[in-house]
């Protein structure tokens, strides 16, 4: 950790929130440069709160990658909202990124009431503006800054990298005097363990369709350091329904083990060392309702 009489050190949590698919684990793993929260085309992807630590000169940032907000339905629903929201309010700064090709949806609307109605101070960070031009995006602006008097407004590419140095100064500038919170070569708090999860569902949202996704949970179950350096992780995925286990393992077995094979690959690159992945599966109606799931995957039940 750095020096905590150094006069210049800064360090503090700044939360992304938004709605599901607005760009926000995109941001963080640009931002950080590295793979720490999973990407799919799919909303709702993200299920808890993620923490990438990022140093820009003597400013250590801490930014926290939450869940989409939406309307929840299921214990697992509330618990995802839930830890988005407790991002927001145990962060010093909060980021409001917002898809601009999108524009403002009701599901924008009703996270902006909240910010309003927590009375914390936002800033505005508008994604995607490598798809619009400025006289989209001006308006846009207005009208969000209209709803809610945000402290600051920031245009950004998390794809492009475009407006991302800017904002990293202004987080940096931003942020509280103080220590370090974490060793400055650090990237994460996420365990092995969590992030080898993270990494099998990834590859379920990308290798599979419709409802399969958000019907499956992942664990794992054993992790064991090898002599030779490498590390054998065995993971089970749990499905809602047989039919969804059924697509999962796919014909002779072949879905799961392309998925087991990305999924291989990917944490092997994270962990830096040779990775031995086994994956099982098993149908667990109503997972998405077992407190014990969900303290799992890292969410605070919810009732």
């Amino acid at each position: 950790m750095s020096d905590a009489a150094d006069p210049a050190s800064r360090c503090g949590f700044a939360a992304i929130i938004g709605a599901p698919n607005a760009g926000k684990s995109t941001l963080l793993n640009r931002l950080t440069g590295a793979r720490l929260s999973i990407v799919t085309p799919k909303a709702q992807t993200t299920r808890f709160r993620v923490l990438g630590i990022v140093m820009h000169g003597p400013a250590q940032i801490l930014l926290v990658d939450t869940p989409g907000i939406f309307r929840p339905r299921r214990r697992l629903d509330r618990a995802m909202v839930a830890a988005a929201w407790t991002g927001a309010q145990d962060a010093d700064l909060t980021l409001l990124l917002v898809d601009a090709k999108l524009g403002i949806t009701e599901q924008l609307r009703e996270i902006v009431a909240g910010l309003k109605q927590a009375g914390r101070p936002a800033w505005l960070v508008l994604n995607k503006i490598d798809l619009l031009g400025a006289a989209q995006l001006l308006p846009l602006i207005a009208e969000l800054n209209a709803m809610l008097a945000f402290a600051h407004t920031y245009m950004v590419s998390a794809t492009t990298g475009a407006g991302l140095a800017e904002l990293l100064d202004a987080l940096a500038a931003a942020l509280p005097a103080g220590p370090h919170l974490y060793p400055d070569d650090d990237l994460t708090d996420m365990p092995d363990r969590l992030l080898a999860a993270e990494l099998v569902r990834e590859q379920i949202f990308l290798q599979t369709h419709e409802e399969v996704p958000y019907g499956t949970t992942v664990e794992t179950e054993n992790w064991q350091a090898r002599a030779d350096g490498s590390v054998r992780v065995e993971a089970t995925i749990y499905v809602a329904r047989d039919g969804q286990k059924a697509i999962l393992i796919g014909e002779k077995g072949a879905r799961i083990k392309a998925i087991g094979a990305a999924a291989r690959a990917a944490l092997a690159q994270a962990l830096e060392r040779k990775v031995h992945l086994f994956l099982n599966v098993k149908t667990r109606s109503g997972w998405d309702e077992e407190r014990a799931r969900l303290r799992a995957i890292g969410l605070e039940d919810q009732g």
